[in-house]
Parts: C-alpha cells; structure tokens; sequence
C-alpha cells in the first residue's frame, strides 16, 4: 500500500516514521525521522520527501494544523486513494470532502511534539486511531504498531475526541496553566466545558460518557498542557476557531447554550495580537 504523509509536525512525522515507505509532502526537504516514543520507542527511519504530491497513493494522512491546512492542500495534485485527515475539530472533514473523492473522519489520540526538523518525541502514554470506515487503513496502522479501530459512526468518532479536547485546550490556554492547576482553580469551568460540549455531541449523534471524561481528566497528568496552550505560548496561530469556535457555531445550529465555551473562547480570542 503507497502510503503519504502531508505535514511533518508531530503527528505526521510520528506516522511517517513506522509506516512503512511513508513518502513525505513537506516545503523543505526531509532525508530522516527520529522518533523518541514511549510506546513505539526509539528509531531513526529513513524517508522520501517531495514538495509537492503528484504521484498516486493509496491513503494520504494529513497531519497538518487546521491552521495551515488550505496552504498545504494546494500542494496536492493528485487525487489519493482514501484521505485521512488527523486534523483537531471536525469541520475539515466536510471541506475536505469538497476536494477529495474519498474522506474518512478520523483522529488520533497521542501526545506528539516536533522538537527540531526531523525529531518527534512522542510522551504520552496512549496512542490510539479511530476511522469511521476503511478497515485496511486501521490493519496497515495495527501492522506498524499503532492501535487503530474502525467506528462506523463518523460523529462517535470525532466529538468523542472534541469533547475531551476542548475542555483542556480552552482552560488551559485561557487560564494559561497546566490541567493539574486547572483542576485545582478552575475545576467548575473544565467540567461546565465537558457538559455542555457532550450536549452538543448529543444532538450531533454521539453518544458521550461525561463521568468518564471527568474521571480521565482528573487522573490527568498534572503538567498536561495542550497544543493550543504551547502554541499561545510561544505566539503561533491558534486552533481555537477550529476546536472551541466549531463547537460554538453547532451548539447555535442546534440551540444549545454553551456559555462558558463562549466565555474562555472570548477571553482566548481577547490575548490574541
């Protein structure tokens, strides 16, 4: 299976690092990966990189930010077998399908940083993949030794993921902490955002266990800090139209207040130069 790998980053360097002859669409020229993983370990692979794809491939992973995914899909010029976008939200997917014959809502669950060109330390401890179809994606993920499942429900696997994401993206990128200071200070907040983000997944056609979601977030590492915190951090462009602001445009759609999503994206969006 020709596999290719659009945006490098920490997810996308992770997968071009185990997928077998993963070619890699990057701007500037990438000859290795060193991946440093807790789950996946150490290695050093050699890759294929191209500027531009246009070649055929079976499956295209886009590993992008939401933030550059327009730039970057310029640079596809051919038409993949399946896309596999691994992007935070869900409002790529739709975008996307505008552009591609054949998109499958996926996500991925993994802590991955991108620590220089060419280096991904992934730290957490779980790496896991869900796909709402294409069941040879999830056995060519399964072979490379991540875990991948298929869930024949595309809003199960996309809110189940945005619901965790958003409460910890939005708390501490607002409260500028890590989730262990969060659940300290502002614990009502992190659970108000859970709420009411599991009753927007609800009316989507997902079904979401908030206690569970609650207890994850309390066994949270206490220096869990999400990507949106390290990107305001460092004065990157931030996901939070794609993360908080989508969650707010389909709580409208379906009349469901979200106040305090509203009020951390608005004090978020407050910071922003």
């Amino acid at each position: 299976m020709n596999v290719a790998v659009l945006g490098p980053g920490g997810v996308g360097g992770l997968l071009a690092a185990v997928l077998p002859n993963a070619l890699v669409v990057s701007r500037s020229p990438i000859e290795e990966i060193r991946l440093r993983s807790v789950i996946l370990g150490d290695r050093s692979t050699a890759v294929r990189s191209t500027r531009r794809l246009d070649e055929p491939v079976d499956v295209l992973f886009v590993a992008t930010k939401a933030t550059g995914l327009a730039d970057a899909v310029e640079r596809i010029e051919t038409q993949p077998g399946v896309v596999v976008p691994l992007l935070n939200g869900f409002e790529h997917i739709p975008w996307l399908r505008e552009r591609f014959a054949d998109v499958v809502a996926a996500t991925i669950r993994v802590e991955a940083t991108r620590v220089a060109p060419g280096v991904i330390e992934q730290t957490s401890p779980f790496l896991r993949i869900e796909l709402s179809a294409h069941p040879e994606v999830a056995e060519l993920l399964n072979d490379a030794g991540i875990p991948a499942v298929v869930v024949e429900n595309e809003a199960q696997v996309m809110w189940s993921k945005l619901v965790r994401l958003n409460a910890i993206a939005l708390t501490t990128t607002a409260f500028r902490a890590p989730i262990g200071t969060v659940r300290d200070h502002h614990r009502d907040d992190l659970l108000d955002v859970v709420r009411e983000t599991a009753a927007v997944a609800a009316a989507e056609g997902a079904t979401v266990d908030v206690p569970a979601i609650a207890q994850e977030l309390r066994e949270a590492h206490p220096e869990l800090l999400s990507s949106m915190a390290r990107d305001a951090a460092a004065g990157r462009p931030l996901e939070l139209d794609a993360i908080g602001g989508a969650v707010l445009r389909a709580g409208a759609r379906h009349g469901i207040a979200t106040p305090t999503v509203e009020r951390l994206v608005e004090a978020i969006r407050s910071e922003l130069p």
